[in-house]
Parts: C-alpha cells; structure tokens; sequence
C-alpha cells in the first residue's frame, strides 16, 4: 500500500472519529473488529477520494441507524409461510471456501456463495420483503460468515467469491427490474467491495439482452468483477474453488 493511500487512511480515520455516538456504534457493529479494513473499502468504492469515502460512510452509518439494521438478524420475517415462500424463491447458499493463490490476489479461504439467479422468481411477496431478506443476508454474511472465515484462516477475511446460476433464465426476469434496481444501490452505496468475483454460468442465449438491461444499473467497479464462464464453469471454477465446494455448488444450482 503506498504512502498516499496510508495517508488517506489516517484522514478517513480522523474524521470517523468524530461522528455521532450512534453512528460509531453503528460503525462497530459493521466493522466486527477491523475498523481500518472497513474504512479501506469505503476508500476504494470512491476512488481514494478522502472527502467522498468519508460522505459515503457516514451515508451508510445513517442509513444502518434509520432502519435499524443493527437489528436486522432478529427481525424475523413473519408468518413463518411468508418467510419460506420468499427464501424458496430467492435461491442462495453457503458453498464452501476458495482455494487459490493469484499473483496480486489472495483468494484462499474466501465464502463461496452460490445463487440461482435463473430460477429465483422473486414473486412470492412484495419488493419491502425481498429487500429485507437480502439485508438479513448481507449481515449474516458480514456477521456470521466473514468473521468464521476470519478466524479459521487467522487472517482478515472481508469479501466472498459468488457464483450466478443463470439456468431458466428468461426474458420475463426484467419483470423484477426495480427489485433488482434496489438491492444494486443497497449493495453499492452501504456493503462496498464485499465481493471479490462474480462468476456467471450456465448462461442462456437471453442472457446477452438480459444483461444490457440490467448492466447500467451497476457500478463500474462492479461490473469489471464479472467474469462469464462458459457452460457450467466447471474447469475455472475448480481453479478458484475446492472439489467439495464445488459438489455442493452444483447440488445447490441443480436444485
């Protein structure tokens, strides 16, 4: 890391310092021990710009405090039918953990998550819903499975690798524009560089049209992690993840 970005650190770190007690709790709930981590990202989603890291962050503190998502594990989605009619149509799963070492990147240990885009319908329940079950996600991921990760591997481990089944997918998904359109901008602007790659697989032919939709809508930082694979991804996938990983991702996009 060089001495500007060691700079940039320190002035981050000055003036979070000096918000709000609320918002510095906040800030301890989502930083789980590694404050300096956390501010990293934030400085990385604006480019090292101390001024608009600094704005986002306290953005996403004040968007944590005015809708309690240091509460958001115990709120649990109710009727209990409601909750499973809405977790069966947003397919997303633990995989396993990465296995491999790149000359600029450290993968190794990192959560695999596997999605099954495709054949996640997302109309079982409405928008308010499907937002909170993906923040009730995201936290249990930042507070639940990173911080696993971290202490097995006994190095900081702040972002997951993804895999996006695109199997069933059709051109009637651009239906869930707007649920999309929201959970982009909650993953932007509140849970920055969480994720390391996505990989695309089992791409259909609408894919291609699906994807310029939905493409703009995305930051460009993001989207340079997406790598589309060709058909099941098999053969990169087992470069990056482990054989049993592996198994339990196609189970999970079979499914």
């Amino acid at each position: 890391m060089g001495i500007a970005n060691e700079e940039a650190i320190k002035q981050l770190q000055s003036l979070t310092e000096d918000v709000d007690e609320p918002l510095k709790n906040t800030f301890k709930t989502m930083h789980q021990g590694y404050p300096i981590e956390t501010l990293v990202r934030f400085l990385k989603a604006r480019d090292w710009n101390v001024a608009k890291a600094h704005k986002m962050l306290v953005d996403c503190l004040q968007w944590r405090i005015e809708n309690e998502i240091d509460q958001m594990l115990a709120k649990p989605i109710i009727p209990i039918d409601l909750y499973r009619a809405v977790r069966d149509s947003q397919l997303v799963g633990l995989s396993g953990y990465s296995k491999r070492y790149t000359c600029f990147l450290l993968f190794y240990g990192l959560p695999v998550i596997a999605l099954g885009v495709g054949l996640s319908t997302f109309d079982k329940a409405s928008v308010h819903y499907y937002v909170q079950s993906h923040i009730q996600m995201n936290e249990y991921r930042d507070r639940v499975v990173l911080p696993s990760a971290t202490k097995k591997q006994g190095r900081h481990i702040g972002a997951c690798l993804k895999v996006l089944d695109m199997t069933g997918l059709k051109l009637s998904a651009l239906n869930q524009i707007k649920l999309l359109s929201v959970i982009s901008t909650i993953d932007d602007l509140n849970y920055p560089e969480k994720t390391d790659t996505y990989y695309v697989v089992n791409a259909p032919y609408v894919f291609s049209a699906c994807w310029k939709v939905v493409k703009p809508l995305v930051q460009e930082r993001t989207r340079r992690k997406v790598q589309v694979l060709q058909g099941c991804g098999r053969d990169e996938l087992l470069k990056v993840s482990m054989l049993s990983s592996l198994i339990i991702i196609m189970l999970k996009l079979d499914k």
